[in-house]
């Protein structure tokens, strides 16, 4: 009995033993079909993310279907290339040449006033006086000290009594008015008896053989322009006629409006004017670029912003299906965009929602037809 019993433990111990290896056995095979699992699954997201990062598209799909499938709510247009000439539309009102509001320097009676309104004075012409009774006195002083000066021969006291002579012909001077150029007398406010302060403005002065304007342009427009360019103004008292001004100025520093946008104050200048434009008269116009652009333009309904904060385009590719394309653009008006930069080319076909709407019968905000193009298209198509 003891010797049967002796025989059963070592076979109990086996059988343990092969159980538990059997067990062991068992969970590093499901240990490491679940971290193949994992791997295939890790490796199946990585490759899904790098295609759709790509192309836009998931992987593993049907390509037939996904074609037909985007065949029938897209539809195929053409990126086009574009000639145009800048256009820059203006408005202001004009004002003489030049104005010299004229004033009197130095306090007194009004002792003479040569010109009335409407005449016409030549530079260095005497326009009115005050009192210079004063003055005169003075220097007439001084001159006679000067003399006895110079009979003593003091060398330091004639110094300081022409420095005083120059002084009181300074003071002389003041008691006159004179024109500063050629022009014509626009307003006179003063009579002859009036006391005048000195810095009282007495009459108007201005040289109405060419007019000027200063225009607004924007800092994008700025850019094509330069000095020497030709605008085309319209005047309200003047129909059916189209004045001429040419670009005479531009500053070296800008400004910035109210409404936040940065602006340049061109000075415009029309030679030989007609008599019946005066200053104060308003007017439209533009100025318009001699050169002629080329751009690549889309419909912007076929252009879609995604997340990496970019644009993109599906580009239709040698096998007919879309293609995603990263390109910059800026937006035209009327739903065009410009393409500023990437993967695109003149003819090329790009998709968009059927319910977009696809024509290129638009005009560039700012833009005219370049020389040769058709009448209000904006542009000029190449051939």
């Amino acid at each position: 009995m003891s010797d049967q019993k002796k025989g059963q433990i070592p076979n109990t111990e086996d059988r343990v033993r092969a159980s538990l290896k059997k067990k062991l056995r068992r969970r590093k095979i499901k240990r490491l079909i679940t971290w193949v699992i994992i791997a295939l699954i890790a490796a199946a997201a990585v490759y899904t993310f790098q295609t759709y990062k790509s192309t836009g598209q998931l992987p593993f799909a049907d390509a037939a279907e996904s074609a037909a499938q985007e065949a029938a709510v897209m539809q195929e247009v053409a990126v086009r290339e574009i000639e145009f000439t800048q256009t820059i539309d203006i408005s202001g009102n004009v004002e003489a040449y030049e104005t010299q509001t004229v004033m009197f320097r130095s306090t007194g009676a009004v002792t003479g006033v040569f010109v009335e309104e409407g005449d016409e004075v030549k530079e260095g012409d005497l326009l009115a006086t005050i009192d210079d009774t004063s003055q005169a006195y003075n220097l007439a002083d001084i001159e006679s000290r000067i003399e006895e000066a110079e009979l003593q021969g003091s060398v330091r006291q004639l110094e300081l009594l022409e420095r005083q002579r120059a002084m009181a012909l300074n003071n002389l001077d003041y008691t006159r008015s004179y024109a500063n150029f050629d022009g014509v007398v626009a307003a006179v406010s003063v009579d002859e008896g009036d006391y005048f302060e000195a810095g009282s403005a007495a009459m108007v002065v201005i040289d109405r053989s060419k007019l000027k304007a200063t225009v607004e342009i924007d800092e994008i427009d700025i850019q094509s322009v330069h000095t020497g360019m030709t605008a085309e103004l319209t005047f309200d008292s003047l129909p059916g006629q189209t004045i001429e001004a040419e670009v005479t100025y531009i500053p070296m520093i800008g400004r910035t409006t109210s409404q936040g946008i940065g602006v340049m104050d061109v000075e415009i200048v029309i030679e030989n004017p007609p008599e019946e434009l005066a200053p104060g008269f308003t007017f439209a116009g533009t100025i318009s670029s001699e050169d002629v652009k080329n751009m690549l333009v889309l419909p912007t309904a076929a252009i879609t912003a995604n997340r990496r904060g970019s644009d993109t385009v599906r580009k239709k590719g040698p096998d007919g299906n879309p293609v995603s394309v990263e390109v910059s653009s800026s937006y035209l008006g009327e739903g065009m965009s410009e393409i500023l930069s990437g993967d695109l080319k003149a003819g090329d076909i790009v998709f968009m929602s059927n319910d977009s709407g696809s024509g290129f019968s638009f005009s560039i905000p700012g833009a005219s037809p370049a020389p040769g193009s058709g009448p209000g298209s904006g542009m000029r198509q190449p051939q």
